[in-house]
């Protein structure tokens, strides 16, 4: 059994959104994982996919007090759980790998450098969750997605407050939404709707 004290594994929903999937998830997500908390958190302002993205970055920090989340979602969470290594918790945030753009703006931050690590199934430090808070809530080429929002439109902000984003060497251990060059034959420790 692995002990995560300082980790609290949460999902977020809406209190009109069907929420078994949800609880089926932290339950598998929990299988060989002792966590400092486990969390579904149904939430009133969430209507939409657009309000559970704001409520990601405006809400979800007040729920957390331990020293890191692993947010998970009713078609993404942990499946090997053997797999976790503490050297992860040496960064603010792990995603998934995000794909190579076939446009001349998806995941390009604001000096114009493709980020290739983002995904809302990830490990967040509450610091990270925290600096959040004091940001402004803007679309990113119309889009208002919470891991974009951290990982690539504001990753500068993030940085200069001296966050750390796992590479692109690390987050391919970590988890798995699209099938990439670099994730190929590798089995991670969560995944996201694949």
């Amino acid at each position: 059994m692995i002990t995560l004290n300082n980790v609290t594994l949460v999902a977020v929903t809406g209190i009109d959104y069907q929420t078994e999937e949800h609880k089926k998830a932290l339950e598998i997500s929990c299988l060989g994982i002792k966590f400092g908390d486990v969390k579904l958190l149904q939430l009133e302002s969430i209507k939409d996919i657009n309000s559970w993205n704001k409520a990601i970055i405006y809400e979800l920090p007040h729920h957390i007090t331990t020293d890191y989340c692993i947010l998970i979602h009713a078609d993404g969470y942990i499946i090997n759980p053997r797999l976790w290594q503490d050297s992860w918790l040496d960064y603010d945030y792990i995603g998934a790998p995000f794909p190579l753009p076939k446009d001349d703006f998806s995941y390009r931050d604001a000096h114009g450098k493709i980020q290739r690590v983002g995904n809302s199934v990830s490990l967040r430090s509450k610091r990270l969750l925290d600096l959040g808070l004091t940001l402004e809530w803007q679309p990113f080429h119309g889009f208002y997605n919470e891991d974009g929002f951290i990982s690539v439109n504001n990753r500068h902000i993030y940085e200069e407050n001296g966050m750390k984003f796992a590479p692109l060497e690390v987050a391919i251990h970590f988890s798995k939404e699209h099938e990439i060059e670099e994730n190929r034959n590798i089995k991670t420790f969560a995944f996201h709707s694949l």
